[in-house]
C-alpha cells in the first residue's frame, strides 16, 4: 500500500488497481487556491472519500468525480449536492454504514467538527461557525443592535455562521453555510490492512477499540473544541484507538496570507506517540510512504 499526503487532510491511498482520494479540497493559501491533490494525480482514482463539506476538503471532489468517474462516498447532505451536479455514482455514508467493494471495505465512523473562530484584518473581520441541529433557520442582518433583515423558514439546519464587520458594527447570522456539512470519518480496509481517517474531528470516546494499522488524525486545534483536536487531545485519541502507525495532519497549513494556520508542535507529538511504542510519520506536501 502506498500513501501520499498533500497537506490539510488530502491523501491518496493506492493499492493495486484501487486508488482512493481522501478530501480533494482547495488550497487556501493566498496565491494558490488550487486543488490540493494535483490534477496529475487524479488519473486512475477509483474512489473519492469526503469527510465534510468545507472547501479545503470538498471543493474539487465534484471535478475529480466527473473527470475520473470515481465512486464518491460522503455524508447525506453532500450526496444530494453531488447528485444535483449530475454525479450519480454517489454513496451516502453515516456512522456504521459499511460499503463493500471488490478489493476493499469502507465503514463510516462518527465524527464531529469543532467550532471555528478567527479574526482577520486586525479584528475588523471576525468569523465564528458552529455545528447545530434544529428545524427552523434562515438569515439575519444587524447594524449595531438593530436587526435590519430577517428571513426564516422550516429547514434542516446543520450549522450556523456569524460574521462581524467593522468590530461588530455590522453582523450577519446565517444557517447552513459551507461548514462541516456531512461530517464523517472512515475506516478503510484494503488487502488485510486498515486505515482510519478522522477528518477535522474533535475528540470522542466512541473511537475506542478501532486498532487500525494506520491512523490519520488532526492535531492543529486551538483548544476548547475549536477547529479540531489539538496535540494533547490527539495523543489521548491515539491511546484510545491504539493504531500501529500514526500520520498527523491538518496543522500548520496555509490560510490566506498566513503561512501556518493551526500551528502544532509535531515533533512533540511524534515523541509522545513513539513513547507508546507506535510509529509516527510526519508527512509534508507530496511525501510518500509504503506500508
Amino acid at each position: 500500500m502506498k500513501i501520499k499526503h498533500y497537506l490539510y487532510n488530502a491523501f491518496i491511498i493506492e493499492d493495486g488497481a484501487t486508488k482512493i482520494a481522501i478530501d480533494p479540497g482547495q488550497n487556501l493559501g493566498m496565491f494558490k487556491m488550487n486543488s490540493l491533490i494535483p490534477e496529475s494525480e487524479w488519473m486512475g482514482v477509483t474512489h473519492i472519500l469526503v469527510t465534510h463539506g468545507d472547501v479545503d476538503h470538498y471543493k474539487y471532489a465534484p471535478s475529480m468525480a466527473k473527470k475520473t468517474n470515481a465512486s464518491v462516498m460522503c455524508g447525506e447532505s453532500l450526496a444530494n449536492e453531488l447528485r444535483s451536479e449530475n454525479i450519480m455514482n454517489v454513496y451516502p455514508v453515516e456512522a456504521g454504514t459499511v460499503i463493500e467493494g471488490n478489493t476493499h471495505t469502507v465503514e463510516g465512523l462518527k465524527t464531529e467538527h469543532g467550532r471555528l473562530h478567527f479574526t482577520l484584518a486586525a479584528g475588523m473581520i471576525e468569523m465564528e461557525n458552529i455545528v447545530c441541529h434544529r428545524n427552523m433557520g434562515g438569515q439575519e442582518i444587524y447594524i449595531g443592535p438593530a436587526r435590519v433583515r430577517q428571513t426564516e423558514k422550516e429547514m434542516r439546519v446543520f450549522n450556523h455562521g456569524t460574521v462581524k464587520l467593522l468590530y461588530g458594527l455590522i453582523r450577519l447570522e446565517k444557517d447552513n453555510i459551507d461548514f462541516a456539512r456531512g461530517s464523517i470519518g472512515y475506516k478503510i480496509s484494503i488487502n488485510g490492512k486498515t486505515v482510519v481517517n478522522l477528518g477535522d474531528a474533535i475528540f470522542t470516546k466512541e473511537w475506542s477499540g478501532l486498532q487500525p494499522d494506520i491512523l490519520m488524525l488532526p492535531i492543529g486545534g486551538l483548544g476548547n473544541n475549536t477547529w479540531t483536536m489539538d496535540v494533547e487531545e490527539a495523543l489521548i485519541a491515539v491511546r484510545l484507538i491504539s493504531p500501529q502507525m500514526v500520520i498527523p495532519c491538518h496543522y500548520s497549513v496555509p490560510f490566506l496570507w498566513k503561512k501556518k494556520m493551526c500551528p502544532a508542535d509535531d515533533d512533540l507529538f511524534k515523541r509522545e506517540v513513539e513513547k507508546m511504542g507506535i510509529e509516527c510519520n510526519l508527512m509534508k506536501y507530496g511525501d510518500v510512504i509504503e506500508v
